[in-house]
């Protein structure tokens, strides 16, 4: 059948139940227990008040069987015309698939020993008017699982499973940071300015100050201040924006989670993120190993480290001190006919180099350091080489999920690497300096540790996810025509 004859049969349903007095959209409910809880230890002859969405329905003369789902699991109900008696029986008749009741009743075990529910009483809480996916395949069409997340989920429990175990895993980066002594903090999605980061920003107006704002690319600054103030060991799980392409590792709207401690740097960021996604891992899967998307990965620590400087040397024979123009020569030589563009600058160059040699990352968890200075304005240089920043990613499976600098707290040099930035930022339009973050670091910033790690990155390696789309509940899609 087409589907608004499907509807248009279950809309004359609803108009029976309206008849008989019953309301289709009804009112609180309170359930003794979840499906988990009935079918956890089962016991028969147990009275429980249970509702969900029924997912299937099948009736044999005066018995109908119906399967109920809620969001922990799904049970056999077994309703009975003499226990439910003729009128109750018959409205049966204008219940479907995916209509959403409460029942009482009491727990049994069928013949063939499965574990169900004698219906004593059932309410009917909303009627659906819509059709669900066919249910032996549900729901497969990839556009519209993310456009209409609702019914993927309902359709996909393996869809729902991975959203709670996203919640797990953000209340468990919460508990482990709270524990370390760390104090969660909130810092400005609108902002005046977009900084922090590299990334072309979302703009808009604020009315009533008649200015210019924008969605926040990074927090980092506004937290850096938190430093100055004196609050030495902070987190934020944070939302950025960023106006810029869609892939399977980027949605322009994303999760970040950023720490900062004073007094540390970012040896300190790396042993936090190594004990903290081990034991994340651990914590989830009862040991140190995972499947990611066919490949087993092991993040048992510690973890080894790689020098960015040296890879590239060895690769593309790249050195810190080289101009932009030299780069790019190299890099078309080691990769001739990839490359067709002729002039870029130094850190353009530097991102299409990442790119290529993230793909020869090795699946198990790895920290690459050793950072050119001029890909990290905000991050302080080594001592002994100021073109080597203090600085690492983290990666696992290829994609990059942390980075982490010891923070620059000079306010000088800060100005200056700024500037410098500013002039070799041709792509994203951020043409100015936050002053008062400068003005904030003369008030004197702590030495300090700073990492960021993308929470939905992590969630996809956690979850065995190949898209960041399968791991946002709503992604930004283009609107249907």
């Amino acid at each position: 059948m087409e589907t608004d004859d499907i509807r248009s049969i279950k809309l004359k349903k609803l108009e029976t139940l309206r008849q008989k007095g019953v309301n289709s959209y009804g009112q609180r409910y309170l359930r003794s227990h979840s499906i988990a809880e009935v079918l956890k230890d089962f016991q028969e002859a147990q009275k429980v008040v249970v509702a969900g969405r029924i997912m299937a329905r099948r009736s044999q003369g005066k018995v109908t069987f119906m399967d109920l789902m809620d969001q922990t699991g799904r049970i056999q109900l077994f309703v009975k015309l003499d226990l439910l008696g003729q009128e109750a029986y018959d409205m049966l008749d204008c219940l479907d698939i995916g209509d959403i009741i409460g029942i009482e009743g009491e727990t049994f075990k069928t013949k063939t020993g499965q574990d169900s529910i004698r219906v004593l009483k059932y309410e009917v809480l909303s009627k659906s008017l819509q059709t669900l996916p066919e249910k032996w395949h549900g729901l497969k069409d990839v556009d519209i699982r993310y456009r209409q997340r609702y019914v993927d989920l309902i359709a996909n429990p393996a869809v729902r499973q991975v959203f709670i175990q996203r919640s797990r895993i953000v209340s468990f980066i919460r508990g482990f940071l709270d524990k370390q002594g760390f104090l969660e903090v909130e810092t400005p999605m609108l902002q005046p300015m977009a900084g922090g980061a590299r990334g072309r920003p979302f703009k808009s107006k604020h009315n009533a100050l008649d200015m210019e704002v924008f969605l926040r690319i990074a927090p980092e600054l506004y937290l850096k201040r938190l430093l100055v103030g004196g609050l030495e060991k902070i987190y934020e799980i944070n939302r950025n924006f960023r106006n810029e392409g869609i892939s399977t590792r980027h949605n322009p709207e994303f999760t970040m989670l950023e720490v900062y401690q004073a007094y540390g740097n970012f040896e300190d960021m790396m042993t936090l993120t190594e004990d903290m996604v081990a034991a994340l891992v651990k914590e989830i899967y009862g040991s140190y190993k995972l499947m990611y998307q066919g490949q087993e990965i092991d993040f048992t620590p510690p973890w080894p480290r790689r020098s960015f400087a040296k890879v590239v040397k060895e690769h593309f024979d790249i050195n810190a001190e080289d101009s932009a123009k030299v780069m790019l020569e190299k890099v078309k030589a080691k990769r001739p006919g990839q490359v067709k563009v002729d002039k870029l600058t130094r850190s353009a160059v530097m991102k299409i180099v990442e790119e290529i040699l993230d793909q020869k990352q090795s699946a198990n968890p790895v920290f690459m350091v050793d950072y050119f200075t001029f890909l990290s304005p905000l991050a302080k240089a080594k001592p002994d080489n100021p073109t080597i920043a203090q600085r690492f990613e983290f990666f696992a499976a290829g994609i990059e999920v942390g980075n982490a600098y010891s923070e620059l707290n000079d306010p000088l040099e800060q100005r200056q690497r700024l500037v410098a930035d500013l002039d070799d930022d041709l792509e994203t339009g951020n043409r100015a300096i936050d002053e008062d973050f400068i003005t904030a670091l003369e008030y004197g910033m702590p030495p300090a540790g700073g990492l960021g790690i993308g929470i939905d990155r992590l969630v996809m390696l956690l979850t065995d996810s190949a898209s960041i789309r399968d791991v946002i509940l709503f992604p930004l899609l283009k609107p249907q025509e």
